[in-house]
């Protein structure tokens, strides 16, 4: 009987809804999507029956307009959405958070969208995402808002957390994808530096006959290059315009093309906590200008990783909140998923009884703005879990970080509680028809 509700959702055309029908609190999810139902036998320790999205309200404006924008592009292959995923190491190595982003790339045929956000990690000494590759013949000096806080070294640092600074007159970078089966080519770089005139003249090598157009935003610090046809990696060379110009500066790159689809961005820097980003000064104007219609929040790891009489509860509610309102101010219509951190050790040896207070500041934010909660702490098995997940080979000894089997598992975990959302929405579609 499953099957053939699941046929029916797919073959049914999609005609949009009101968010009036939409009974988000009420419906009783399957605990499976597409993962495979064998899972429970390998790991019976795992409450796949509460992976979905748990909303505290009857509807979502917010979460309505994300999926009519979504089934819209899907039927028409016209627009474009951008997902924002936000949190700690976790997603610096963007490893499940990749797995996301393939499979919603490639879920829809035409609608593979573009790649977002990209910094080069690997020219600022840190660990870099797997999925692509930046080098340079230069030497480059690397700063992260957690180990250079913006008071002492003077940085604003904007969306992604982290800046690398070159001194050099003539300056090279080289992007490309690897290890991905999504690799969206461009047409359309932004390019986040110095703020005011930029002191560089930009050359693309082979590329640049492909050159059609380069502007500059000098109040928020940044270029916009436009090429006659896409490509899939960059090679820019710097070439400073006065002998006394300042250091090149570099906070990000944006990767765009003309494609219909999702662009799925993640934000995350090793230690990073909600404090982290309330401190980046240029977060929300660099957010403005590539606005997110869905914001994943996996932000409290570290907020939590203290002692239970340490933790402030009330601290952790109002920076979440901040941040929340922040990303609302860039598109009020966006959809926020506050996500539960993974039930962690302090110190290796001792329970942390703070994660489970975070998830009672999740839910109560999550019902005063009608978002919806995705809870890993309940699906790992709450309380001491960690363990478990680790004597089977899917957490590190630390009891934090996962393992690479573990990450990939939990990215199938978040995919599958995004269909159930979706299934959910085109279920109240066909019961009004």
């Amino acid at each position: 009987m499953k099957v053939l509700i699941y046929i029916a959702l797919f073959l049914t055309p999609f005609t949009g809804f009101s968010q009036d029908t939409v009974r988000l609190n009420t419906y009783k999810y399957p605990d499976f999507r597409t993962m495979d139902t064998a899972l429970r036998s390998t790991y019976p320790f795992v409450k796949f029956e509460v992976n979905n999205y748990k909303f505290y309200s009857k509807q979502s404006k917010n979460f309505t307009d994300f999926y009519n924008k979504l089934m819209t592009i899907v039927e028409t292959k016209k627009g474009k959405l951008n997902i924002y995923h936000i949190g700690g190491s976790h997603i610096q190595a963007d490893i499940y958070t990749n797995d996301v982003r393939m499979n919603l790339q490639t879920k829809w045929p035409d609608i593979t969208g573009e790649r977002g956000w990209v910094f080069p990690f690997d020219l600022a000494q840190t660990n870099n995402p797997g999925n692509y590759e930046f080098s340079s013949p230069n030497k480059w000096k690397g700063l992260r808002s957690v180990n250079h806080k913006p008071s002492k070294y003077g940085v604003d640092y904007g969306v992604l957390g982290a800046m690398i600074t070159c001194p050099d007159s003539v300056i090279t970078i080289k992007f490309k994808h690897d290890r991905t089966i999504v690799k969206p080519p461009f047409n359309h770089v932004r390019i986040f530096h110095n703020i005011g005139e930029f002191p560089y003249w930009m050359h693309f090598g082979g590329d640049d006959i492909l050159v059609v157009n380069i502007t500059n935003n000098p109040e928020i610090g940044y270029s916009d290059i436009y090429l006659t046809d896409a490509v899939d990696t960059l090679n820019i060379q710097f070439q400073r315009k006065k002998s006394r110009a300042p250091e090149l500066e570099i906070y990000g790159f944006i990767l765009m093309n003309d494609d219909p689809g999702i662009s799925f961005t993640s934000i995350g820097i090793n230690g990073a906590g909600l404090y982290t980003y309330l401190g980046n000064k240029r977060f929300e104007e660099q957010l403005m200008t590539y606005p997110p219609d869905f914001f994943a929040f996996a932000v409290g790891t570290n907020d939590g990783n203290t002692t239970f009489a340490k933790f402030k509860p009330g601290v952790y509610k109002r920076n979440l909140e901040k941040v929340m309102q922040m990303v609302l101010r860039t598109n009020p219509n966006c959809a926020l998923l506050l996500t539960v951190p993974n039930d962690s050790y302090y110190r290796r040896r001792y329970l942390n009884k703070n994660i489970a207070r975070e998830r009672t500041v999740i839910i109560e934010l999550a019902a005063e703005y009608n978002m919806a909660v995705w809870d890993m702490y309940g699906i790992m098995g709450e309380l001491g879990s960690s363990k478990t997940w680790r004597n089977n080979k899917l957490m590190r000894n630390d009891m934090i970080h996962f393992t690479h089997t573990g990450y990939h598992f939990k990215g199938d975990l978040y995919y599958d509680a995004f269909l159930k959302f979706m299934d959910q929405m085109e279920l109240e579609t066909n019961s009004i028809n």
